[in-house]
């Protein structure tokens, strides 16, 4: 219990859950994503623009790849992770702003507001560099 305490302290609540989610997407959905979901049935978004078919499957390594850094960065505080999970979360918030837009058939007022919660997440990550000079784990 000792270590599981050891592993989720020194950071705030929000980059825990940050970490939790990396680790989520690099072991449960995106192997499952990459190694079981059929090619007709995989999709991968991209600045909120959807790939489909055997296009999602060539960058669902790059997404694997992405979220395995996250997860290995929070969990070792990586000094790196500033600016870097910052600006994939601001992609993310550009996505959350096209894709609903754009497949959804939602106003572009709603397309922006939906993408707020992502910006305010990327400043909070802009905003924790010192966390991950100071925090820095050993590998």
């Amino acid at each position: 219990m000792d270590k599981l305490k050891s592993i989720f302290s020194g950071r705030p609540v929000w980059m825990n859950l940050m970490m939790l989610f990396c680790a989520y997407m690099t072991f449960i959905y995106m192997p499952y994503d990459l190694f079981y979901k059929p090619v007709d049935q995989d999709e991968e978004v991209w600045f909120g623009i959807m790939l489909h078919g055997w296009m999602a499957k060539a960058t669902a390594p790059v997404h694997l790849a992405i979220y395995g850094a996250g997860f290995y960065g929070f969990l070792k505080m990586r000094s790196w992770m500033h600016p870097w999970a910052a600006l994939y979360v601001f992609q993310v918030a550009i996505g959350m702003g096209v894709w609903p837009w754009l497949y959804q058939d939602t106003s572009p007022l709603l397309s922006a507001v939906i993408s707020v919660p992502f910006v305010i997440l990327g400043m909070m990550l802009l905003r924790a560099r010192l966390q991950f000079n100071n925090m820095e784990t050993g590998i």
